[in-house]
């Protein structure tokens, strides 16, 4: 072999053993696969630990002050985020019964001068953590130093415009608390959206925060002339018009937290198309559908602490699943007792724990009840309202004390054995953004009749004769007469049909009406938001 091929050969040799050894080493596959996992790791731990901080801002938070469903909501959903990891946290009016309750219990965070027109008013801010949830108070005597939480509509309104501020001037430094999402409930926080826009991120501050903003009953929207409200709120003539806060020419807080939020929520699945209808849109269906893309529907829980049969300690017996049939049968019987009705096992028992208001269907049962109560059936009422339906329900069930009691007080140790000594409930309600005496009706075996509106119709699957399967009745139609017969067929079933009737109590009993499946769904739209 000459030199020349001799060479060749060598420089041939050089080249394979050059292109194989990285082959055969392997090394930088075993660092790609090392790199690939350590950011696997990186990219899940902040799914782990990154959780939304949300801030709620309502009129009403229970236990503290409560007049509705409102209240029992934040009393409850937030409790549920923290659980789960959200930093979540309420702020509301430091009205005068907390104060009296509670003071000694808190802390002062910050006082401050809050603007509010040409005029400035004092805004203190205390806190206390209660069930791992912390609570913020915004104090005002002249605005919240009354006994009651809802006073004069026009006041009010002068009342919610301060609070909305105070809470914007509060949030961040005075609480030492910033966070991702602001979550509005009801007119009452309604203009917050547009307050942070207008007056805070035009100008740079809270630039990251975003809204959501919950209808619980679209009806009462909180609605002043436009000179009141823009002394009192100082907002742009670009937010003060048809586009934005004016409603028909006057401010709607309402409709503010509807155009201005991120994103909107009612309270169950129907409500959320129903409101973007003529009949229960309360004329703020077209602007609902203009901002259709922004709307969820996510039906509220209960309490499932308080509301449990097993360990209530307001009922005669407790009882489960297994022990309920036998066990409601005590409860019904000292129910009836305690109410003088006649004390009869075979007599369907139906109660009514209500507002005694238009909503609520009285008109439909007042115009069917002297009929209805022939069934037989005796009726249990428990509540207030309108003084008309006071008198005219007293009236009646002084008429026919053995089979209508009609208590027109609020006494939730009444309402408890009221729930777990019926064999009905009756919700014939006109509209019912949600609803949740018939979800805690289902938990305590008692067997709900509900028209067919909002979380009624979400909540309560109607009883299927031919497979058994169902957890109440129900009715379509604003109908006084579907409300009878549907009712009539409910206690046939009851009298006659005692296998089919075990199993609505098993189907209803058995039902998640929990809070921990809708805040599942909240904390999903946190995150789509942000």
């Amino acid at each position: 072999m000459s030199k020349e091929e001799s060479m060749k050969k060598s420089e041939t040799v050089k080249k394979l053993v050059i292109v194989k050894k990285p082959e055969a080493v392997k090394k930088p596959e075993t660092v790609k696969k090392s790199d690939s996992v350590k950011k696997l790791e990186t990219v899940k731990k902040p799914d782990k630990i990154k959780m939304p901080s949300v801030l709620f801002i309502s009129s009403e938070v229970s236990p503290f002050a409560k007049v509705g469903g409102l209240a029992d909501v934040i009393g409850s959903l937030p409790k549920v985020l923290c659980e789960k990891g959200c930093d979540a946290r309420v702020i509301m009016p430091f009205y005068r019964r907390i104060k009296q309750k509670y003071l000694e219990k808190t802390q002062l965070l910050n006082c401050s001068m809050v603007k509010l027109g040409w005029r400035s008013q004092y805004s203190g801010i205390f806190t206390l953590k209660q069930d791992g949830v912390v609570y913020y108070f915004i104090d005002n005597e002249y605005f919240f130093g009354n006994d009651k939480i809802y006073i004069d509509y026009t006041f009010d309104i002068e009342r919610f415009c301060f609070f909305q501020r105070a809470v914007l001037d509060a949030i961040g430094d005075s609480i030492g608390f910033e966070p991702d999402i602001l979550h509005c409930n009801d007119w009452q926080s309604g203009m917050i959206p547009c307050l942070l826009k207008a007056h805070y991120q035009a100008c740079g501050f809270h630039s990251k925060i975003k809204t959501v903003f919950t209808i619980h009953n679209l009806k009462y929207q909180g609605i002043h002339s436009e000179e009141m409200i823009s002394d009192l709120l100082d907002l742009p003539v670009t937010y003060m018009n048809d586009s934005g806060v004016l409603q028909r020419g006057e401010p709607n807080f309402m409709k503010a937290g509807i155009v201005y939020s991120d994103a909107i929520t009612t309270v169950s699945e129907t409500y959320a198309h129903e409101i973007m209808t003529h009949e229960y849109g309360e004329g703020l269906d077209g602007v609902l559908w203009e901002y259709s893309g922004k709307i969820s529907g996510i039906v509220n829980g209960i309490n499932s602490i308080e509301f449990d049969p097993e360990s209530d300690p307001y009922i005669p017996v407790n009882y489960d699943i297994e022990s309920a049939l036998m066990n409601k049968k005590i409860c019904k019987s000292e129910l009836q007792k305690e109410l003088n009705l006649e004390q009869n096992p075979d007599i369907p028992l139906a109660g009514m724990i209500t507002r005694l208001v238009d909503q609520k269907g009285l008109d439909l049962l007042l115009c069917i009840i002297e009929e209805l109560l022939e069934t037989p059936i005796q009726i249990a009422i428990l509540g207030t309202g309108d003084p008309y339906y006071e008198g005219i329900l007293t009236e009646m069930a002084i008429k026919r004390p053995s089979s209508l009691s009609v208590s027109i007080t609020y006494d939730n140790p009444l309402a408890h054995r009221i729930y777990a000594g019926s064999d009905l409930f009756l919700m014939p309600s006109l509209f019912e953004p949600c609803g949740l005496s018939q979800m805690i009706s289902m938990r305590y075996g008692t067997v709900p009749i509900v028209r067919e509106t909002g979380g009624l119709k979400d909540t309560v699957i109607p009883y299927n004769e031919f497979t058994g399967e169902g957890t109440g009745f129900s009715f379509s139609n604003i109908n006084a007469h579907e409300l009878l017969y549907t009712t009539k067929y409910a206690c046939d079933v009851y009298k006659n049909k005692k296998k089919a009737w075990s199993w609505l109590i098993r189907n209803g009993m058995s039902a998640d009406f929990s809070w921990n499946r809708s805040a599942e769904k909240y904390l999903e739209l946190y995150k789509n938001v942000l």
